[in-house]
């Protein structure tokens, strides 16, 4: 991320847009490749984490391992996500249950996915419009993009609930200072919808 903070406003604004663009066209391209099997999906899952991921790399990104320390908040901040909906609502299903076979390919795409949102949403275009227009406005535009990059696939229906955890997700980021955090949090909140 080294390329986006500290670069000139104009140069960060030009980043974000770029960003949003291939987010979009990546997001529309899973659901159009999706099909209605495992293999499709996860063959669109993978392309779509991978596409994601090399937009970062070509946008500056540079993975790194985490803290420890934001590894634990991200835990938590995952347990946070998971529970939240089963104290409010204990025998509501999930807005969004999944159980593709097998459960170790499901969950190789998932963590690619998790990678690639993470690594675009909460560390370099977040980087960009904070360098740009400040920590609120990079809050609020990567938990919209975060919802609406999701209707494709589950329809306007989760569009509140993922606003909400874009939000969590972009906390996670301001309290540790990377996507780390919310990655962890991301992955363990998608691997649960396999059991809950």
């Amino acid at each position: 991320m080294a390329i986006v903070i500290g670069m000139p406003r104009r140069s960060s604004l030009r980043t974000a847009g770029l960003l949003l663009v291939g987010l979009s066209v990546a997001a529309l391209a899973r659901a159009g490749l999706n099909g209605h099997t495992s293999p499709s999906a996860f063959a669109a899952g993978a392309a779509f984490g991978a596409a994601l991921v090399l937009m970062t790399f070509l946008a500056g990104w540079r993975p790194s391992w985490p803290p420890v320390r934001t590894l634990l908040v991200g835990a938590l901040g995952g347990l946070v996500v998971i529970a939240v909906p089963r104290v409010i609502h204990p025998l509501a299903p999930a807005a969004v249950g999944m159980r593709p076979e097998p459960f170790v390919a499901w969950a190789i795409v998932t963590g690619v996915v998790v990678m690639g949102e993470e690594a675009v949403l909460r560390g370099v275009l977040f980087a960009a419009v904070e360098g740009a227009a400040g920590a609120l406005p990079a809050v609020a535009l990567t938990s919209l993009a975060f919802a609406l990059i999701h209707v494709p696939l589950y329809g306007w229906q989760v569009v509140p609930l993922d606003i909400g955890v874009g939000v969590w997700f972009a906390g996670l980021r301001l309290a540790t200072g990377g996507a780390g955090a919310a990655a962890v949090a991301h992955a363990l909140a998608d691997l649960s919808t396999w059991w809950l």
